[in-house]
């Protein structure tokens, strides 16, 4: 017997493994112990074990769902009641600072700050308490912490989920196929972190963007040029967006080229395929229909809906029209390059069965959406919290682009089309609206068009048939 198998015959039974994971997210999630607990580690091979018993999903969300929100609630309790004794306690009384940090944090962002300090590292159990030492008004907050656990639950639960189901078939991989998992990792990975650090030196505050404007204003001609590319509103010169569409354009044609050359699959859409096929389980199927459905047309409408009538009931127009312009200018696009290049798909369902495959367009339509929100939205943070806008975009395009493998309508290369098609739409439009001028938008009900987005996704899932 093996030492995993050794260690999976000891998992506690369903009722206590249940438990286990309340237990852990509530601590993950409580002031002071959550900052010497390793949660993500626990709550990951908790996840693993209920995979590898076969839990239902729902009752595994349920429960890390139930003990993420008890935290966050203890925490602001003990704020809101103890706002005078918490400065004195162990370990606040010698680390000061936690709590000063934890403060700025909560300033800037306000209600949203209880959304984001769930996925913000150390301050993930100190933003409760400081909302309640603030006195944040109780409804306030537990809308946002309700809010917030229905998306940490999912995405903390479900890959150490996953993995539980599934580690016996990786270990048995079809041939080859090991090497482009690890690859896609990899790149995923790379590519993000280098997006990030690039889109930080590209702002105005950041060390290459000086350095540019340093070598630009040296000389007549190109203080003309620079002068002339700065936008008005801002006198900035979006050099992120620039940059990011050369390389994606480029990319985009480039790859679009091989896949023209390929008459067919490449050899890594056949392997990836077979990996897919490997690790194949009715409730990730289930799970990847859910997302094809919010990333449809009618998810789409669903999703943007409430903000858009926002954004017109403000007049925030300049960004409405962005926003109406990418989301049409996309579904353009990807319906000419599907046109044109006609590549068949590994298996067209009845509602697919007159689309081609090249561009994925719930991968592209998915990466312009939640790319310019991060985008539009990012303006209203200082330079060095952005990150976090484009970081929560990135999680939230994965699951939709890996869900087209699952369901085996889009090969591999498919999805790699997508997301350079979506990043030059991103950038096209960012770059225009960076030029226009429009107002700020910190006004913006975050959570509550948040929740009447959640809430029309969950009208689509239910009662609508894919489109």
């Amino acid at each position: 017997m093996s030492l995993v198998d050794w260690l999976y015959q000891l998992t506690p039974s369903p009722p206590l493994l249940l438990l286990g994971i309340a237990v852990i997210s509530l601590v993950e999630s409580l002031a002071v112990i959550g900052l010497v607990v390793p949660g993500v580690v626990l709550i990951t091979a908790a996840a693993s074990l209920a995979g590898n018993q076969q839990l239902a999903i729902p009752l595994v969300l349920l429960a890390a769902f139930l003990g993420a929100v008890a935290g966050d609630a203890l925490s602001f309790a003990l704020g809101y009641t103890q706002r005078d004794r918490v400065p004195r306690l162990w370990p606040f009384s010698r680390h000061p600072e936690w709590l000063a940090h934890g403060a700025r944090f909560f300033q800037r962002h306000g209600t949203l700050s209880v959304v984001f300090g769930r996925f913000a590292g150390p301050v993930r159990p100190i933003v409760p308490m400081i909302a309640g030492m603030m006195h944040m008004r109780p409804f306030t907050f537990a809308w946002a912490n309700i809010g917030s656990a229905l998306v940490w639950a999912p995405a903390y639960v479900l890959p150490g989920y996953l993995l539980g189901r599934t580690w016996k078939q990786l270990l048995d991989l079809p041939v080859g196929s090991d090497k482009w998992l690890v690859l896609l990792a990899v790149a995923t990975g790379l590519a993000a972190l280098a997006f990030s650090w690039l889109r930080h030196q590209l702002a105005k505050e950041g060390w290459l963007y000086r350095q540019l404007a340093g070598l630009a204003l040296a000389r007549p001609w190109s203080r003309r040029l620079w002068q002339r590319l700065g936008s008005k509103p801002h006198g900035e010169i979006p050099l992120a967006s620039l940059s990011l569409l050369v390389l994606s354009s480029t990319g985009l044609c480039l790859w679009t080229l091989a896949v023209l050359e390929s008459h067919g699959p490449l050899v890594m859409d056949e392997q990836i395929r077979a990996l897919m096929a490997a690790i194949e389980s009715p409730w990730l199927t289930r799970l990847a229909e859910g997302m094809a459905k919010i990333g449809d047309a009618a998810g789409i409408v669903a999703l943007c809906l409430p903000w858009a009538g926002w954004l017109l009931a403000r007049q925030h127009t300049t960004t409405l029209v962005h926003l109406a312009a990418g989301l049409a200018g996309m579904a353009m696009a990807n319906t000419l390059l599907k046109h044109l290049i006609g590549r068949m798909r590994p298996e067209a369902p009845a509602y697919l069965a007159d689309s081609a495959s090249y561009p994925s367009a719930h991968t592209s339509t998915s990466v312009l959406l939640f790319g310019l929100t991060a985008a539009f939205f990012a303006q209203e943070f200082t330079s060095q919290r952005r990150h976090m806008a484009y970081w929560l975009a990135i999680l939230a395009c994965l699951p939709m682009a890996l869900s087209r493998l699952v369901l085996d309508v889009h090969w591999a290369s498919d999805l790699i089309g997508g997301v350079l098609l979506g990043l030059t739409g991103c950038a096209m439009v960012n770059i225009s609206y960076h030029r226009t001028p429009h107002r700020p938008m910190n006004d913006a009900p975050w959570l509550r068009l948040a929740l009447a987005s959640l809430a029309l996704l969950v009208i689509r899932l239910i009662w609508l048939p894919p489109i």
